[in-house]
C-alpha cells in the first residue's frame, strides 16, 4: 500500500494514492481517518453526513478533501444496491446510487466506506474513471450467469455505453484498484452469503472458510475474501489489470483501528457507530 507524498497544508501523508499504472490524467485518493475535524467517535476525518456526526464538521472534512484534491466530490446516497449515477457539472450529492461514472475533468467519483470495498476503475486509454461501493449485497447481484448485474457488473456496462456512444474511446480496457475493506479474517457471514456467490460462480467458492458452529443449532458460518470476490468478477468481465488490496493484513480495515474506520469493530463497540472514509478517482 502506498501513501500521498508529503504535502504541509494539503493533505495527510496517511492518505493512499493507488500504486497502479492509470494514465497520467487520471488521478486518485482514498482518505483514511487522519486529518480531519471530527471529535470522537468520528476522529477525525469522518466524510459520511448519515452517521450522527455533527453536520458543521461533516462539511468542513469534504472541503478539505475538495481542497486536497483540487477537485469536487460529488457524494452518493448509498444503498448497498448496483444503480451507476452519470456524473457531470450539474449532479449533487445525495443522489441515490452505489456507483458513479463520468468523462468530465475535475469531477471525483465518491463513494464512501467503512468495511465494504471501494473498486475504482478507469480506462487504458483515461476518458473514462468509474467508483463503486461493493458491499457484498451489491458486489453479489446475480452476475452475469444468472442475467441480473451487481454493481461492478453495472459499472461495466456503463463503460462499454460510453463507448458506444461515442462518449468514449476503447471503453472496454478497463484497469482496476481495489481499497482497503473488511479482510478473510473478519468477514464472518452466514451461509446464505456464500450462496448467493456460488451460485452465480462456482469459483467464488474458495474465497469463503467454513467456521465451525458456535453452537447447537449447528449453523455454519463462514469467512468471506470479498476483495477476492470481487477480483473474481471484474475477471469474468475480462479485466485482466487489477491491482490495490490483495487480502493482506494491512489493507484490513477492521484490524487496524488507529489507520481505518470500520463499521463492523465499531458499531460493537461502545459508540454503537464510526466515520467514513472516501474513495475518490477524477480525470486532470
Amino acid at each position: 500500500m502506498q501513501s500521498l507524498p508529503a504535502a504541509p497544508g494539503a493533505w495527510p501523508v496517511d492518505w493512499v494514492v493507488p500504486d497502479w499504472p492509470a494514465p497520467g490524467n487520471v488521478r486518485a485518493l482514498f482518505t483514511t481517518r487522519a486529518g480531519g475535524v471530527s471529535s470522537a467517535p468520528y476522529a477525525s476525518m469522518n466524510l459520511g453526513d448519515h452517521v450522527g456526526d455533527q453536520p458543521a464538521q461533516v462539511q468542513a472534512n469534504r472541503a478539505l478533501l475538495q481542497r486536497a484534491s483540487g477537485t469536487r466530490a460529488v457524494f452518493l446516497k448509498q444503498v448497498h444496491g448496483s444503480a451507476v449515477l452519470t456524473l457531470d457539472s450539474a449532479s449533487s450529492d445525495g443522489l441515490q446510487a452505489d456507483a458513479c461514472v463520468t468523462t468530465q475533468r475535475q469531477l471525483a467519483c465518491t463513494v464512501m466506506v467503512a468495511d465494504c470495498l471501494p473498486v475504482l476503475l478507469s480506462t487504458e486509454v483515461g476518458d473514462v474513471v468509474a467508483a463503486a461501493h461493493a458491499g457484498w449485497r451489491g458486489l453479489a447481484g446475480g452476475g452475469l450467469e444468472a442475467g441480473q448485474n451487481g454493481v461492478l457488473e453495472a459499472v461495466y456496462a456503463s463503460f462499454r455505453a460510453l463507448a458506444q456512444s461515442g462518449r468514449a474511446q476503447a471503453a472496454i480496457k478497463t484497469i482496476a484498484w481495489l481499497g482497503p475493506c473488511i479482510g478473510p479474517s473478519a468477514f464472518e457471514v452466514g451461509a446464505e452469503v456464500r450462496a448467493a456467490f456460488v451460485a452465480a460462480q462456482p469459483k467464488a467458492s474458495r474465497c469463503f472458510v467454513a467456521l465451525a458452529p458456535a453452537d447447537a443449532s449447528g449453523e455454519c458460518k463462514y469467512l468471506a475474501d470479498l476483495q477476492g470476490l470481487a477480483r473474481l468478477r471484474l475477471q469474468a468481465l475480462g479485466v485482466t489489470q487489477i491491482y490495490g488490496n490483495d487480502g493482506s493484513a494491512p489493507w484490513c480495515t477492521v484490524s487496524n483501528p488507529l489507520r481505518f474506520f470500520s463499521h463492523r469493530r465499531d458499531a460493537s463497540s461502545g459508540f454503537g457507530t464510526t466515520g467514513r472514509m472516501a474513495a475518490c478517482i477524477w480525470l486532470d
